[in-house]
C-alpha cells in the first residue's frame, strides 16, 4: 500500500498559479480556496506605500491573518513577519503597509 492510496481528498493550489485580483492600486488577492459552508483562503500581496480604500470589517465572520512577509499595519499598529492576527466578526481596520507585505488570509465563515 502506498502513501497516496490513503490520501484524503486534498484541495492544493500554488499561489503563482492562483487567481489575481486588484483590489485597490497595489493591492492584490489571490485565490486558494473556497469551501462548502463559505470558507475562504487567500494570499494578499500589498506594495510599499499602499493602503486600503475606506474601511475593512469583519463581516460576517472573522478574518485570521498571518503575515508572511513584510510589516502590515491595521490603521494602528505594525505586525511582522511571522505575527498571526485574529481579528472577530464585526471588527474592522484599515489595511496598509510603509514595507509592502504579503499577507495569508483565512476566512472561516466567508
Amino acid at each position: 500500500m502506498t502513501t497516496e492510496q490513503n490520501m484524503p481528498d486534498y484541495v492544493w493550489s500554488a499561489v503563482r498559479d492562483a487567481p489575481v485580483r486588484e483590489l485597490f492600486p497595489g493591492i492584490r488577492l489571490r485565490s486558494l480556496w473556497s469551501g462548502e459552508n463559505g470558507a475562504t483562503a487567500h494570499v494578499l500581496e500589498m506594495d510599499p506605500h499602499s493602503r486600503w480604500e475606506g474601511v475593512d470589517v469583519h463581516d460576517p465572520g472573522p478574518e485570521e491573518v498571518f503575515v508572511l512577509s513584510g510589516v502590515f499595519n491595521d490603521g494602528g499598529r505594525d505586525y511582522p513577519a511571522g505575527t498571526f492576527i485574529h481579528a472577530p466578526a464585526g471588527s474592522s481596520h484599515i489595511p496598509q503597509t510603509t514595507t509592502g507585505c504579503t499577507l495569508f488570509l483565512f476566512y472561516p465563515a466567508g
